[in-house]
């Protein structure tokens, strides 16, 4: 399947499953939905991350939806692949 705009989505509930902080791992997450026949779609977001364990900055970031019906599966195919640390826990799209 493929990558839509998230007005694809129209009338279905909307699952974030992981949140990319970098360009490479989203390429990866992409590579992965893609492989899989995931459905996906992508809008920037903000997100935390802790440095030096003090300090908490703001980036943007990648997260990726899918529907609320792929979203098991979805986190699966990105655990398996070795993508962890973005792996959303049943966060609904805005």
């Amino acid at each position: 399947m493929a990558r839509l705009d998230i007005e694809d989505f129209a009338g279905k509930e909307l699952v974030r499953v992981y949140i990319a902080g970098r360009v490479s791992e989203a390429e990866r997450v992409e590579d992965a939905l893609a492989g899989h026949s995931v459905d996906y779609a992508v809008d920037i977001e903000p997100f935390l991350r802790r440095g030096l364990r003090l300090f908490t900055s703001e980036y943007a970031g990648a997260a990726f939806y899918v529907s609320a019906g792929q979203a098991a599966f979805a986190r699966s195919t990105l655990l398996a692949a070795g993508l962890t640390q973005g792996i959303a826990d049943d966060e609904t799209a805005p």
